[in-house]
């Protein structure tokens, strides 16, 4: 094993502003299970991690900003996940940096950008997803939906940037494969970060008459959203990607409950409640809920990387995590060689009230929490890929 090495990751996401909740927890959830790692030695003796916070405010210029100073203070590795413009901002500038410095190389870690560009026509040697994309939800989303007769007019609303545009494409792209006698009724995008009152878009969507409701929102723009349904008594199903993140859950309470759906890649009340110990230990250090298992995902993959290649340099911890194969809180998962995408389980999940038997944990302390319908195996929700990847020489 080469010399004992601290790995510093800088997280560069909203600590700030509208998206700050979900940013803190996000990076709260990096830092607990980087403790447990260090604790347990998973990347091998003397080898640690340590997060660091830099708020980029949700703005890809402020981003950029942030990623020169993390340049400039030694970081050969980010994490941020909140928001895919930023995301495609960061990786055009990383892939510019680490042409014109070799030897100085830095790994971006993605935790939660969704655009499917990222591991497809933009795909880049120096960037791994550790979520499903949102194309690879929305296949697990519509065959689920495929299957259930009562839906019968879809609402598809979003934020007006890059996630927003792909969940409205693939949404009504794979509805209308799997399912063309659904009504697509409407198909909104607003302002990211800037609605404050949303009762005028749901007073559209209880006019069309939809059953159902699509979103790829999330942080307040969600909660704004599912509350605005709720004072309008609005009996549509909501079918979303991230209801689990912070502030939503309160802003749902009793009135989300069993109207309220979500696809995502685990759910602490899953079969076994595996993640348990994690997610008690977060509870009990930040007094708040763990829902970000992507960063289990990455460390895990992270540390497996740096005790294959006996290293820490970025280049060679990259190249290990090429097709590896480890074992996650939601079971297997493997890093695609092809595009660095994790391919891995999706779950759809019901917003319930808590019952002591499937449903134990509940969410921001609501005695509300996800109630586990469906776990979906790796394959189903596979994509193509279209990704023609540059890799650097060992």
């Amino acid at each position: 094993m080469a010399q004992a090495d601290n790995v510093k990751i800088a997280f560069i996401d909203p600590l700030s502003g509208a998206f700050a909740p979900p940013g803190q927890n996000a990076l709260h959830s990096w830092q607990i299970v980087a403790d447990i790692a260090n604790q347990q030695k998973w990347a091998g003796p003397g080898n640690t991690f340590e997060i660091v916070g830099f708020d980029n405010k949700g703005s890809p210029q402020e981003s950029l900003i942030q990623l020169k100073a993390i340049i400039d203070q030694g970081y050969r590795y980010i994490a941020q996940g909140a928001g895919s413009g930023v995301g495609l901002a960061l990786m055009d500038a990383i892939n510019k940096h680490n042409e014109r410095n070799p030897g100085k190389e830095i790994v971006y870690l993605d935790y939660a950008a969704l655009d499917p560009d990222m591991t497809n026509s933009k795909c880049s040697f120096w960037h791994f997803r550790f979520e499903p994309n949102s194309d690879m939800r929305m296949e697990a989303l519509t065959s689920y939906i495929a299957r259930n007769p009562d839906i019968k007019k879809v609402y598809i609303i979003g934020q007006n940037y890059a996630l927003g545009h792909q969940v409205s494409r693939a949404a009504k792209e794979y509805l209308r494969r799997k399912r063309p006698d659904i009504q697509i009724v409407g198909d909104d995008l607003h302002p990211i970060a800037t609605v404050k009152d949303f009762s005028p878009y749901v007073a559209k969507i209880k006019a069309s008459g939809a059953d159902s409701v699509i979103t790829g929102n999330w942080g307040a723009d969600l909660a704004l959203l599912i509350k605005a349904a709720k004072d309008a008594d609005l009996k549509a199903n909501f079918y979303t990607y991230t209801a689990y993140t912070t502030g939503v859950p309160l802003a749902m309470g009793s009135a989300g409950a069993d109207h309220v759906k979500n696809v995502s890649y685990w759910n602490i009340n899953n079969e076994g409640f595996v993640g348990k110990d994690i997610a008690d230990a977060f509870k009990k250090k930040f007094n708040d809920d763990y829902w970000l298992m992507s960063t289990h995902s990455a460390i895990t993959m992270m540390s497996r990387a740096i005790k294959e290649a006996g290293s820490t340099d970025p280049v060679k911890v990259a190249f290990a995590m090429e097709g590896m194969k480890a074992k996650s809180l939601n079971g297997e998962v493997e890093m695609r060689k092809a595009d660095h995408q994790l391919q891995q389980p999706i779950y759809i999940n019901t917003w319930t009230r808590t019952n002591g038997k499937d449903v134990k944990y509940d969410q921001e302390n609501t005695g509300y929490g996800w109630k586990t319908e469906k776990k979906i195996d790796a394959y189903v929700a596979t994509q193509p890929t279209s990704c023609q990847m540059k890799r650097p020489s060992r």
